[in-house]
């Protein structure tokens, strides 16, 4: 089976293309560029360097978020076109998830973290088991500080993994101490084959429901119910 899978969830922008358990190709930036130019070129270049023809894609897999709301929207969007015009299966899979099998080797959880401003960050909790990835506790916003309180109440390892983690060490290592392991720097970027074989094991989604995963609302419109309700 070939899979395409997309993620432009955060500022790191990926595009892979597998078949079964290989990985043909992989395009791979962390630059502060606008991901709507930039995906469907990236998307072109990688099957034509391949040999692949779209008409032999069996599957597309996306990053459903959490992250920027307009990065989630761009790569969500253009799976569900490709998905539809191509008429095969479209699989939303959450970007923490896929970030997380960055530490597939680390003996304990695994949280990845995403920034969220003002002292919250987007995570969850995952561990490996015989090579598959378990989710302990699923994707939330949250503030650092109440997160922190929970991982420590028990008392295990915890990778942290993410581009982010430079904003969060510092009260990281103070809550946690030695309890607390860092990613690498070349595993803060997610990857988007990683997520390709995980939608290989998910349950498609509905092409024209299929909506991405913000966790909260876009603050616009929290402004907006909110003045909607006095």
């Amino acid at each position: 089976m070939k899979v395409l899978s997309i993620d432009t969830s955060n500022l790191v922008m990926g595009i892979a293309l597998v078949e079964e358990d290989k990985v043909i190709g992989e395009i791979i930036t962390n630059l502060k560029k606008n991901h709507s130019v930039r995906v469907m070129p990236a998307i072109e270049q990688l099957l034509q360097e391949c040999d692949v023809k779209p008409s032999e894609l069996e599957k597309i897999v996306v990053a459903k978020g959490p992250g920027s709301y307009t990065g989630v929207r761009i790569g969500v969007t253009i799976a569900k076109t490709l998905a539809w015009t191509l008429k095969i299966p479209l699989v939303g899979v959450s970007s923490l998830e896929g970030l997380a099998t960055n530490g597939r080797y680390f003996k304990g959880m695994i949280s990845p973290i995403f920034d969220a401003r003002r002292g919250q960050v987007y995570t969850g909790l995952f561990s490996y088991s015989e090579n598959e990835l378990l989710t302990h506790k699923e994707d939330r916003i949250t503030l650092l500080t109440d997160w922190l309180t929970v991982l420590k109440q028990n008392n295990v390892p915890i990778l942290f993994i993410g581009n982010d983690l430079h904003l969060h060490k510092e009260v990281i290592y103070e809550y946690l101490g030695e309890l607390a392991s860092y990613s690498a720097i070349t595993a803060n970027n997610p990857r988007p084959s990683e997520l390709a074989f995980l939608g290989m094991l998910k349950e498609e989604e509905d092409v024209h429901t299929f909506v991405p995963n913000y966790i909260r609302l876009v603050e616009a419109e929290a402004n907006w119910l909110a003045a909607n309700k006095q």
